[in-house]
């Protein structure tokens, strides 16, 4: 269902009376315009299926079959917490062992942009792009790591301006602590953001 911007307009005309404002005072006359095509594409992931990012997906077998892993690390995020529509933003890092398919590492970066451009939880984030990746691929292990900044938690409330909130997400081989420790400790050697400490071993 295609965003529906004449009534995104609408509501924040009212949203806009409600807090007290006067939605035709020229600083806020053209919000509800701007707000709405915002909308279109912080949400265009609605419209969208993550799996047709990895259906151009290339045999791995022979002698090209010889790598055990790859990682993405460091893929830029924004998203919107679905409990008060504000903004979270961060970095994914992505890891799988390939089964019979590989996909260009590009597709994996799209496959996080679909995903995150929904109202979304980061928790269920990082299960969604797992699931994405085990489904399209079949690889045998997926390994996702979300670090995130919240809006929620950093504009209002306990107001935590530094806080970061890091999710881990595992599929097959990669869900073995031990498999899962070793991955961990390769992302963590070269990206920008914190592995959880209690991953390690």
């Amino acid at each position: 269902m295609p965003i529906d911007s004449e009534r995104i307009e609408a509501a924040v005309v009212e949203l806009l009376r409600a807090i007290g404002e006067d939605p035709d005072r020229p600083g806020l006359a053209q919000t509800p315009a701007r707000i709405a095509a915002s909308y279109a594409e912080l949400f265009a992931g609605l419209d969208e299926d993550p799996l047709e990012h990895l259906a151009e997906s290339a045999e791995f077998a022979g002698e090209d079959s010889s790598g055990e892993l790859v990682i993405v690390r460091d893929i830029a995020f924004r998203s919107t917490c679905e409990h008060h529509l504000l903004p979270f933003t961060g970095v994914v890092h992505v890891a799988y062992a390939p089964g019979e398919r590989i996909v260009g590492l590009g597709k994996l970066a799209r496959v996080v942009e679909t995903l995150s451009s929904r109202p979304q939880l980061q928790e269920r984030l990082g299960d969604q792009i797992a699931d994405a990746i085990e489904r399209g691929l079949a690889p045998r292990g997926v390994l996702v790591v979300l670090d995130a900044r919240h809006g929620c938690v950093t504009a209002r409330g306990t107001r935590q301006a530094h806080s970061t909130t890091v999710t881990v997400a595992s599929r097959g081989d990669l869900a073995d602590a031990a498999e899962r420790a070793g991955v961990l400790a390769l992302i963590g050697a070269g990206a920008g953001s914190a592995i959880p400490e209690a991953e390690l071993p």
